[in-house]
């Protein structure tokens, strides 16, 4: 329960290894730092539009495309033909796959994004998992951290596990859509190919292809005319 393959394709990332002998699908968020020490190669071989900030703990990958006022601090891998939009903040401890998009005014921050994941307007991934095709609309938060401050667990049918993090976002299986403004809750793990409607606030354990709703009542009412 809650391995990789059960949440992640993982051949449609290029850092398989990261979740090697791992029990947990999160569990690969504790190893992104060590991982980015011994293997990252900083080097830019995509199109920088402007003056991007690269520091010189990052990799880019060819086709990639960066436009101006990004801001890429690293350490961070980010693959073969990419999109970072202008007003993109990544941190520390970032790996992105190929194809992703990271669009403006997005932070990222100890994630990992599989190949095509798309993070494109307003958003927060920080100590989070996306998978092969995942999407958030624009708005959506993965809140990383307790409001207590206190370790995070994740929800199972047969209790809580403890997940040794107290910073730790959502996992977000592969194809999984979540719509605007959303928030999804620390500790989050969503199945694949889900749909999360827009102003979601959800927490917990998602299996795969559910749908979540908000369900409201809506009033329209016919204005009154102004008098003269």
């Amino acid at each position: 329960m809650f391995s990789p393959e059960e949440f992640l394709s993982l051949d449609h990332t290029a850092h398989a290894k990261l979740f090697e002998n791992q029990k947990y699908v999160w569990d690969p968020l504790k190893q992104i730092a060590s991982y980015l020490k011994f293997r990252l190669k900083p080097a830019v071989f995509g199109d920088l539009i402007g003056k991007p900030f690269i520091s010189d703990a990052v990799f880019i990958g060819k086709g990639t495309i960066v436009e101006q006022g990004a801001v890429l601090k690293g350490p961070a891998w980010i693959g073969e033909n990419c999109h970072v939009r202008s007003g993109c903040y990544v941190r520390e401890n970032v790996i992105a796959g190929d194809g992703v998009v990271m669009g403006n005014s997005c932070e990222f921050k100890n994630c990992i994004l599989l190949n095509e994941a798309q993070v494109p307007h307003f958003n927060y991934v920080g100590d989070s998992i996306l998978g092969y095709r995942a999407h958030l609309g624009a708005g959506v938060i993965l809140s990383n951290v307790k409001l207590d401050h206190r370790e995070i667990t994740v929800a199972a049918t047969d209790g809580s596990i403890a997940t040794g993090l107290t910073k730790f976002g959502a996992v977000i299986g592969d194809g999984t859509e979540i719509g605007c403004n959303a928030v999804i809750n620390p500790g989050s793990v969503l199945g694949r190919d889900c749909i999360v409607y827009p102003g979601v606030n959800f927490v917990g354990v998602l299996p795969a292809s559910s749908i979540v709703k908000v369900r409201q009542n809506t009033q329209v009412l016919p204005r009154r005319p102004k008098s003269d």
